[in-house]
C-alpha cells in the first residue's frame, strides 16, 4: 500500500471527507503509475477519485467495532516513533 494512505478508520473524531478524498486521490496515483495525468486522462482520473472516495466513505460509515476510538493525537506520536526507530532520527 501507499505510505502516504493513513487508515481512516475507527477514529474520534471520524475521518473527514478532505481526508478520504486525499486517500482516494493517493490510491488513484499509486494505481495509474501517475501524479497528474495528460489532459486526455484528466476526466477519467477525476471520477476514479471521485468513485473511490465515495466507496471508502460508504465503507468507513458501515464498518462496526468493538474497539474504543482511536486517538489522532496517540497515534500521530506511536508513528513518530516508529519512523524514529526506523530512521535512526531524534523525536
Amino acid at each position: 500500500m501507499c505510505r502516504n494512505i493513513r487508515p481512516l478508520s475507527n477514529f474520534e473524531p471520524p475521518a473527514t471527507d478532505d481526508e478520504i478524498a486525499a486517500a482516494a486521490l493517493q490510491y488513484v496515483r499509486k494505481i495509474s503509475g501517475t501524479t497528474r495525468p495528460s489532459k486526455a486522462n484528466q476526466e477519467a482520473f477525476d471520477r476514479a477519485v471521485a468513485e473511490v472516495a465515495a466507496v471508502s466513505a460508504r465503507l468507513l460509515d458501515s464498518l462496526v467495532t468493538t474497539a474504543p476510538p482511536k486517538d489522532r493525537a496517540v497515534e500521530a506520536a506511536k508513528a513518530r516513533q516508529r519512523a524514529a526507530v526506523r530512521y535512526g532520527a531524534a523525536v
